[in-house]
């Protein structure tokens, strides 16, 4: 899946607004058995070293005005076959619970626990999502629950994996070409192969073991450091896949589960099947956006009709791959931009308004939305070296191009917005000098955990809907609530208050709805 968005809906408000032996055992992962003893030994040393909780790094409480944040680490061993050999530690945040009833000044709230949040990417850190507790939509969550953020392994502050020289990650305009040529591709796959090399040489032996299948046993350690018996867990995106890994690995762990936005964890479509699906995905996204755009046409002149918006985006394209916009824009920036507007509609007035600022010769807010913020370039780099290194890992990808080359030259000649470009995100796992695992067959039978929540979007592309509807299938007992007609990536805590009620329900007191359930769509963006 590519990791071009990061955060599910409780990051993007945030972001804009302010040691018992698992039971068990999973067939068919390799050394399972020395890895769930070393699991256990992991999980007994942390549940009695606890967590420090302290001062947090500056970059995180950089957000934190109230100072609501505390910070602390879990160390976890490298390999979990090898739970004596060397270890790394992850980084954890906490708010503590409030017990302040945001509907009941003078009610005291019990405590129930720990809720642990992972945002997806593979790559992203979860550092500041307790701050979403200062949030309306999470208050009643906030008053029960410590909220608990952290970076995976890899991650930022947890033994940062590193692919590249971080100077060199944004290499300005570049081309983006939706029907590329043969020479583009063989220059491509050359960057493919140095950057899978780059991987290898910067991170040494260490490197297969940044894979879900330690995330997930990371997360059991995780929960025995936190003092918790059994795991109260909110995935979104890419954590929803680690997340059914726990739930696999470790059912007698788990208390409650939200997966917000679900990964089809299908084991033949982890993860070159999966990126294909988001890519046919994406072009159904696309043309959500040009028809909103071709409805306001009066507020920005870009056509009234989806096609007359396209051609508009690609004079854009044209025009950048002349001339850059401030030297920074050229048409793979401009496709990264537009992109986000797949994920979010929240993005959809800034970008039409971009777009038409700059066909009308003002280039300025294209070059803010679209160009390179080379403050984070550590950053980015970072995330992009863990998304790649964890799907690497993680399962068999094709390791002839020619393979990669006829199924994207088919998909794209239906789905040209987003096809090639995930390609490029993915080709290093062609050349991936690293052993590959098989990926886990996701399975629960009857009584085997408790009841699971899944929240999907109708028409999300990053995550498309039959992924949820398949980890339905394979986790007995779990009920999938369904945004209709919408597409944004990451529902919960979003503006769907239907949505949100059955987030609370379930996580505060158990209750979930029927099999299936199903609430209205958000409403649409404003223009302007």
């Amino acid at each position: 899946m590519r990791a071009a968005a990061l955060y599910s809906a409780a990051g993007s408000l945030l972001l804009t607004t302010l040691t018992a032996a698992p039971a068990g055992g999973a067939p068919g992962v390799p050394g399972a058995a020395a890895e769930r003893h070393g699991t256990a030994v992991a999980a007994a040393r942390a549940e009695k070293a606890g967590i420090d909780f302290g001062k947090c790094a500056e970059d995180v409480e950089e957000l934190d005005a109230p100072g609501t944040l505390e910070c602390g680490t879990v160390t976890v061993p490298l390999d979990y076959a090898a739970p004596d050999g060397p270890q790394i530690r992850l980084t954890v945040s906490r708010a503590r619970a409030t017990h302040r009833d945001p509907r009941n000044s003078k009610r005291r709230v019990p405590r129930q626990g720990a809720l642990v949040y992972n945002p997806g990417g593979p790559g992203a850190s979860g550092l500041h999502f307790p701050l979403v507790g200062l949030l309306p939509q999470w208050k009643r969550l906030a008053a029960a629950y410590d909220l608990v953020g952290y970076a995976p392994r890899g991650v930022g502050h947890s033994a940062p994996l590193s692919c590249q020289d971080p100077q060199h990650f944004f290499n300005g305009p570049a081309p983006a070409p939706t029907f590329p040529s043969e020479a583009y591709k063989r220059e491509r796959v050359e960057q493919a192969k140095a950057y899978a090399r780059g991987c290898a040489e910067r991170t040494g032996g260490a490197l297969p073991h940044y894979n879900s299948l330690n995330n997930a046993r990371d997360l059991d350690v995780l929960r025995a450091a936190l003092g918790e018996d059994r795991l109260t867990f909110m995935g979104a995106s890419y954590g929803t896949y680690f997340g059914a890994l726990y739930a696999a690995l470790f059912p007698s762990h788990v208390r409650r589960m939200v997966f917000d936005s679900a990964v089809n964890p299908d084991p033949a479509r982890v993860w070159y099947g999966n990126n294909l699906d988001q890519s046919a995905a994406f072009e159904g996204r696309w043309a959500d956006f040009r028809e909103w755009v071709a409805r306001h046409d009066a507020v920005y002149g870009l056509g009234d009709t989806p096609e007359e918006v396209r051609l508009s985006y690609e004079r854009a394209r044209t025009r950048l791959a002349g001339k850059p916009a401030g030297g920074k824009v050229g048409p793979r920036q401009l496709q990264g931009a537009f992109l986000q507007a797949g994920y979010y509609d929240v993005y959809w007035p800034q970008r039409a308004q971009a777009l038409s600022a700059y066909l009308k010769g003002d280039p300025k807010p294209l070059i803010e939305q679209a160009g390179p913020v080379t403050e984070a370039a550590a950053e980015a780099e970072n995330a992009k070296a863990v998304y790649t290194a964890v799907e690497c890992n993680d399962a068999p990808w094709p390791t002839d191009f020619t393979v990669w080359d006829r199924d994207n030259t088919r998909l794209a000649r239906v789905a040209p917005f987003e096809t090639w470009d995930n390609v490029w995100a993915n080709l290093p796992c062609a050349y991936w000098p690293a052993p590959r695992q098989k990926p886990l067959d996701v399975r629960t039978g009857p009584g085997e955990v408790p009841p699971t929540l899944i929240l999907a979007a109708e028409r999300d592309a990053a995550t498309p809907y039959a992924g949820a509807v398949e980890l339905q299938r394979r986790l007995s007992g779990a009920v999938l609530v369904t945004e209709r007609d919408a597409g944004t990536h990451g529902v919960a805590g979003g503006p769907n208050a239907c949505v949100n009620g059955h987030v609370e329900a379930y996580l505060l007191e158990g209750r979930l709805p029927a099999r299936h359930a199903a609430c209205a769509g958000r409403s649409a963006p404003r223009a302007g």
